[in-house]
């Protein structure tokens, strides 16, 4: 009998354990400020797991979207074990953009942390190292670098790989773009032989796997998996980056490529060292291996979609070849800049190809917003996704219409069309990804047919991807 009640009594101290637990949870201690309004979900995993449960549509996420309707354009969260605050206010996501390394700095939940944290990013001096990240970005990806050599060195790539596209029966254009992105950018980044490059391009991809799974660091998980393929793209970076700086940097033995520019300023610059330099070449590939050949797909989908935008492309290409001399010369950065149609196809996939639903920043202070208080420590979603497709600025925003742009004003685009950020810290590639996209759908339109063989599902858990890739079936166009 006594063992009995002992038994009673633990399971009753247990239980009231638990249960306090969860209060706590879901009370955090507010020191007389209000919190925005929501739910912290459960200990530990917090909302995760239906933040990552798949969504089958490029509408707002299910997560935020019911959220929304639910709290308002500001609500708090908890995404395995970070707090967090998504906030689809337009005017207050402009104004945190603005104050990067003043009220809030560069964040990560845990699902991405251990891919894309870098050393030095919270520390004080981490504008200098974003700045330093992104002008070396743009010493390759920059204006001046589109204009002088990427049109011409991409234009070829393109028509390289369509041709060997168009000798297989089918082509998975997910897996495919990813290949020929992935080529692009080492050579870019980091130039090696076409076997180790490869490599890179594959493990990279599966080792970026975890953004998509719930962040279980035990062995046969997703997550594991793909931190392990992670561990195998660092060791690989360490070793080019290693046997590049062991090698004389002399005429017959340099690249020319954004390692070569990294390694020479180890003696300039305090904090470029061997890791860091790593860390930068791991960060830029995210962009070049999986941002950008998710918009390109997504592209190709909606324009297979829809006949009337396919024709006007068509149109608008054919007249930049009737111009020319050479019917088969490259894309010059005039006719580049001509293609308007083609434009306005790019900013309507960017603008419903959301890869992810916001960008995060983390609070180093107290931010006052609508008379709630985001603490500091907590993290800050702020949701492009819901404007991109806020029916109050965009009259039917799961429609793809490019023409929406045609008359759109400068002002307005930069104000609600924000796929690769803002502020400070706005994507250094944004000029060349909406140029590597424009090239690509020149010489698809024109000299290929195709037809769309199978896939071409969007989800989202939270990234957007393509379900089982788009696999389409393509033969050169003949006279």
């Amino acid at each position: 009998m006594f063992s009995v009640e002992i038994y009673i009594v633990g399971f009753v101290i247990v239980l009231l354990t638990q249960l306090i637990t969860i209060y706590r949870w879901r009370n955090p201690k507010c020191n007389g400020i209000i919190l925005p309004p929501g739910s912290l979900g459960f200990p530990f995993i917090g909302e995760c797991f239906e933040l990552i449960f798949p969504a089958h549509s490029y509408d707002v996420h299910p997560f935020i979207k019911k959220r929304l309707q639910r709290y308002g354009p500001l609500f708090r969260t908890n995404i395995a074990g970070r707090n967090v605050v998504v906030s689809a206010d337009h005017e207050f996501n402009n104004y945190i953009l603005q104050q990067e390394e003043k009220l809030v700095v560069r964040s990560y939940l845990d699902l991405f942390e251990k891919l894309f944290k870098q050393s030095g990013e919270l520390r004080p001096n981490g504008l200098a190292l974003h700045k330093y990240m992104k002008t070396s970005a743009l010493s390759r990806f920059g204006l001046e670098c589109i204009k002088k050599s990427l049109l011409l060195q991409f234009d070829q790539l393109v028509r390289t790989t369509l041709h060997s596209w168009s000798t297989q029966d089918r082509v998975d254009l997910q897996h495919a773009s990813v290949a020929m992105f992935g080529e692009f950018g080492t050579n870019q980044l980091c130039i090696c032989d076409p076997e180790t490059s490869k490599q890179l391009v594959d493990n990279y991809i599966n080792g970026t796997n975890a953004i998509m799974s719930f962040p279980l660091n035990i062995p046969g998980t997703t997550y594991y998996k793909s931190l392990k393929d992670k561990e195998k793209v660092m060791k690989m970076l360490k070793e080019i980056v290693s046997e590049r700086i062991a090698s004389p940097q002399d005429e017959n033995n340099y690249k020319d490529d954004l390692l070569s520019k990294l390694i020479k300023d180890i003696d300039t610059v305090d904090f470029v060292t061997p890791e860091y330099i790593i860390q930068i070449l791991f960060s830029l590939m995210f962009a070049t291996f999986q941002t950008i050949p998710v918009i390109l797909v997504i592209a190709v989908k909606f324009i297979s979609e829809n006949p009337a935008v396919l024709r006007e492309l068509i149109a608008e290409h054919e007249e930049i070849i009737a111009k020319r001399k050479n019917s088969d010369s490259s894309v010059t950065w005039e006719e580049y800049k001509s293609m308007t149609f083609t434009l306005q196809v790019v900013n309507e996939a960017l603008r419903l190809g959301n890869t992810v639903p916001g960008f995060l920043r983390k609070a180093v202070k107290d931010i006052k917003v609508r008379g709630y208080t985001i603490p500091a420590g907590w993290a800050i979603m702020a949701c492009h996704s819901v404007l991109h497709l806020d029916p109050n600025i965009y009259k039917d925003p799961l429609k793809f219409d490019p023409s929406r742009w045609k008359d759109a004003k400068p002002e307005f685009i930069s104000k609600n069309l924000k796929p690769f950020g803002g502020g400070i810290k706005q994507c250094a590639g944004a000029d060349f990804s909406r140029a590597s996209l424009c090239i690509f759908l020149h010489v698809f339109v024109t000299k290929y047919r195709w037809t769309i063989v199978e896939g071409g599902e969007i989800i989202q858990n939270p990234i957007m991807h393509i379900k089982n890739g788009l696999h389409i079936s393509l033969s050169e166009k003949r006279d």
